[in-house]
C-alpha cells in the first residue's frame, strides 16, 4: 500500500493518495473535482478556496493533524489583504499535501454549481401568522391622566385589535416615542403571538402605515443541503426559495460520521454549529438580495432538521444521539430569540420556532412531514418515505401512525460513486438502457434533449457532461437490471456475458460504460460494481426500515406510498421498485409529495394553530428504533437483492419482466430468490 498521504475532497467524497508537496488543485484534478481555476495557480483568481478540517475522522479512517497542508505562504497573505479571505480557508493553487487531509470544497469554488431541488410545493395554507402587522392610533398623552407610551399603545391594540396584552424590550422601547410622534400617533407594529390568545411580543414599530410588508423563513436544515423559502407573512406566498451545501460535510457525510467528530474531537460540536450558523447567515442574505427586501422585515424563521443537526443548530452537543438510548435533549418544540442562533441577517428581534422531534433518531423534519401529508387524517395505510442520507418514513392511517429513522448514507445523493457528483449542471439525472443493444441514452441537468436527439453535443457544449448525480445512479441501475447487464445480487456481467463492449473488466469485476469523453478530455463516466454495492446498502437500509414498520403494523401491503423530498418529484415510481427502494403497490398509487419537509415548515410558519396540532400529533406517533431491532439486520440482508431476496413483487411483475441472469462465475445462488447452481468442477 503507497505510504502517500490520503486526500479525501467533500461533498463529492473523492479520494485518492498524492506525493507530499502535491498543490490541492492539481490533486482535485486528478480526481475529477469539481475546483475552479482561472489563473493557471498563480493565486490570483481565489476561484480555488478550499477549506481545510483537522482532527479524527473515524468515517474516512484518517486523523488530520494540523500540518497536513503546507504554511500559509505569502501568495495567501497578499490575496487577504486586497480582498479578503473567510477565515480558516486556503487557496487550492498554493496549499500543498503534506499529510492525510480532509478538504471541503465550497459552492462558491465549484465551476458547476450545487442544484439544490427542494422548490416550495404548491400548497393552500389557511393564513393565521404567528407574526403580524397591525396599524393603529394611539391616544396623545394627556398630563392629568399620566400613562407612558408603550401602555397607551396597549390600551390602543386592545381597543382596536383585541390584542389581549403586550410586552417589548429595550430596543423597541427605544423606537417608541419617535416613532408614534414623526406618526402623528398613528403607529404600524409587528406583533408575535406565542399562544392566539396569549400576550404579544413587539417585534418593530414604524411610524404611520407601513407597506412595505414583514416576512418569514421556513428552512429545512438537512444533513446533506439547506433549502429555505423566504414567505410574505401576509398572503403566503413564497416569494423566493434557494439552497446550499450544509458546509457540516467536511466533518462527515452521514449523521454518525459527525457525531464521531462531535466525540473525538474536543470543541467539535461547536466547529460545526459555527459552520451551518454561518451558512445560514449567507443563505439568508442570498434570498433577501435577491427579492429586494431589507433584512430587517423578515421577523420570524422555522425550522425543521433531523436531531442532530437540530442539537448543533441549536449548540447543544449531540453525543448522546450516538448512543443508545439516543437521549434527546428536549424534544418538545422550541421557541427563542434569533439572536441565540447567531442569526444576524435578519430582524434583530426576529423569533425563531423549530417543530417538535417525534424521538431520538426521528426529528422535526419527519414531524414537518407529518403536518404536510397528514397520514394521522388518512383512510387508507400510507407509507411516506422522505429520502436522504438519512431517511425518514411514516406509516400509518388515521387509527394508528409509526415513524423510523434509516440510516441510508450518502450514496443517493451522488456521493462515494466514482463518477458521482453532486445535481449540478452537466450531471447525468435521467438514463434509459436499450435492452437489446445495451446502449444508453441519457440527460443531463440544464438540457431538455436526450443524449440521442439532434442538438445535444450544442446544447452542453456550455455545461459538458461532467458525472452522474443521485437520481442518475438510482436509474442506471435500475436500467441495467432491467436490460440484463446486471442480476439479481446486483453483480455487473462482462462483455461476453452481456453482449455489449460498454461491459468493461476492472480488475476482478465489471464496470459498465455510460460515457466516454476521453477523447476531447472529458471524463470517463461509468457505473462500477462499488458503485452498485453502494446503492444496494442504501436501499437496503431504506426498505428495511419500511418492512420494520408494516411488521409492527402487521401488514404485508400497504395501499399507498408517497416519495417526499428532492427524489420524490425526480425520480419515477418505477425505478424505484425496480431497484427495490419501496414496497410493492400499484404503480399508480405512487405519488410525489416534493418537499414536503419544506411544506411542513411553511405550514408552521404561516399557521398558528398547525404549530399546536403537530405538537399534539408527534406525541401520538409511535416511534420504531431500527438501531436495536433485531429483524433489521435480516430485513437489511434480504433487501440487497434488486428488488429482493424474499419479498415478492407481483405488481412489479405486471409492469416489467427482470431478465433471469446470473454472473457469478462460481455458480452460486442470483440472489434474488433463485435456485442455487452447482458448482462445477
Amino acid at each position: 500500500m503507497s505510504s502517500d498521504p490520503l486526500v479525501i475532497f467533500t461533498p463529492s467524497g473523492k479520494r485518492g493518495r498524492f506525493p507530499v508537496g502535491t498543490p490541492v488543485l492539481t490533486a482535485a484534478r486528478q480526481l475529477g473535482v469539481d475546483l475552479d481555476s482561472v489563473c493557471g495557480g498563480r493565486g490570483i483568481c481565489s476561484k480555488c478556496q478550499i477549506t481545510p478540517s483537522y482532527g479524527e475522522f473515524s468515517k474516512h479512517g484518517v486523523t488530520v493533524a494540523q500540518d497536513a497542508l503546507s504554511a500559509w505562504n505569502k501568495v495567501e497573505q497578499r490575496y487577504k489583504d486586497k480582498r479578503g479571505l473567510i477565515e480558516g480557508r486556503r487557496l487550492g493553487c498554493q496549499a500543498c499535501v503534506q499529510g492525510d487531509v480532509v478538504i471541503d470544497v465550497p459552492p462558491e469554488s465549484q465551476v458547476h454549481k450545487q442544484v439544490v431541488r427542494k422548490a416550495a410545493s404548491a400548497r393552500a395554507i389557511t393564513m393565521d401568522p404567528a407574526t403580524r402587522l397591525y396599524f393603529v392610533e394611539v391616544d396623545q398623552p394627556d398630563m392629568h391622566e399620566p400613562t407612558g407610551d408603550l401602555e397607551r399603545l396597549a390600551r390602543a391594540l386592545k381597543a382596536q385589535w383585541d390584542v389581549p396584552a403586550i410586552t417589548a424590550d429595550l430596543s423597541v422601547m427605544s423606537k417608541l416615542q419617535l416613532s408614534l410622534r414623526k406618526g402623528n400617533w398613528q403607529v404600524t407594529v409587528a406583533l408575535f403571538r406565542a399562544q392566539a390568545d396569549g400576550p404579544a411580543k413587539v417585534l418593530d414599530i414604524w411610524p404611520g402605515l407601513h407597506e412595505e410588508g414583514i416576512f418569514g423563513l421556513a428552512i429545512d436544515l438537512g444533513s446533506t443541503t439547506i433549502a429555505a423559502h423566504l414567505c410574505d407573512l401576509a398572503d403566503g406566498k413564497v416569494l423566493a426559495s434557494s439552497g446550499v451545501m450544509n458546509p457540516q460535510i467536511r466533518f462527515g457525510e452521514d449523521l454518525m460520521s459527525r457525531v464521531s467528530y462531535a466525540m473525538m474531537n474536543p470543541g467539535g460540536d461547536r466547529e460545526m454549529t459555527t459552520a451551518v450558523r454561518t451558512a445560514l447567515n449567507g443563505l439568508i442574505q442570498t434570498l433577501s438580495t435577491e427579492v429586494g427586501i431589507d433584512p430587517a422585515l423578515i421577523m420570524e424563521t422555522v425550522f425543521v432538521c433531523n436531531p442532530v443537526m437540530h442539537h448543533l443548530l441549536l449548540g447543544i452537543d449531540p453525543v448522546e444521539l450516538g448512543q443508545a438510548p439516543f437521549a434527546l435533549a428536549t424534544s418538545e418544540a422550541m421557541l427563542l430569540p434569533a439572536a441565540q442562533l447567531d442569526l444576524s441577517t435578519v430582524n434583530e428581534r426576529a423569533q425563531v420556532y423549530v417543530l417538535p422531534c417525534i424521538a431520538g433518531h426521528v426529528g422535526a423534519d419527519a414531524a414537518a412531514v407529518a403536518l404536510s401529508e397528514e397520514p394521522n387524517k388518512s383512510e387508507d395505510l400510507v407509507l411516506i418515505v422522505d429520502v436522504g442520507t438519512n431517511a425518514e418514513i411514516l406509516l400509518g392511517n388515521k387509527e394508528r401512525v409509526l415513524a423510523c429513522s434509516s440510516p441510508t448514507g450518502p450514496a443517493f445523493e451522488g456521493a462515494q460513486i466514482r463518477s458521482g457528483q453532486r445535481a449540478a449542471p452537466g450531471a447525468i439525472e435521467r438514463i434509459e438502457i436499450d435492452a437489446i443493444t445495451k446502449e444508453p441514452r441519457f440527460r443531463v441537468i440544464g438540457v431538455d434533449l436526450w443524449s440521442d436527439e439532434e442538438g445535444f453535443t450544442d446544447a452542453v457544449a456550455e455545461t459538458g457532461i461532467t458525472g452522474i448525480c443521485g437520481s442518475g445512479i438510482i436509474e442506471a441501475v435500475a436500467e441495467m437490471r432491467m436490460a440484463g447487464l446486471l442480476d439479481g445480487s446486483g453483480l455487473i456481467g462482462s462483455a461476453a456475458q452481456t453482449g455489449t463492449e460498454r461491459a468493461i473488466a476492472e480488475g476482478r469485476t465489471n464496470a459498465y460504460v455510460i460515457y466516454d469523453g476521453t477523447e476531447n478530455g472529458g471524463p470517463l463516466i461509468t457505473v462500477t460494481q462499488g458503485d452498485i454495492r453502494a446503492i444496494q446498502l442504501a436501499k437496503s437500509a431504506l426498505y428495511a426500515g419500511a418492512r420494520l414498520l408494516m411488521d409492527e403494523m402487521g401488514v404485508e401491503r400497504v395501499d399507498r406510498v408517497v416519495l417526499a423530498g428532492a427524489f420524490g418529484a425526480h425520480i419515477s415510481p418505477k425505478h424505484a421498485m425496480v431497484l427495490g427502494m419501496i414496497p410493492d403497490v400499484p404503480l399508480e398509487r405512487v405519488f410525489s409529495a416534493g418537499n414536503a419537509a419544506g411544506t411542513g415548515a411553511r405550514i408552521a410558519l404561516c399557521n398558528l394553530a398547525a404549530r399546536r396540532g403537530i405538537e399534539a400529533t408527534v406525541r401520538q406517533i409511535t416511534k420504531v428504533e431500527t438501531a436495536i431491532e433485531p429483524k433489521f439486520q435480516e430485513h437489511f440482508v434480504n433487501a440487497n437483492a434488486i428488488p429482493h431476496a424474499t419479498d415478492p413483487f407481483p405488481e412489479l411483475g405486471q409492469v416489467v419482466s427482470l431478465p433471469v441472469v446470473n454472473y457469478n462465475t462460481r455458480g452460486e445462488a442470483d440472489g434474488a430468490g433463485g435456485g442455487r447452481r452447482r458448482r462445477r468442477g
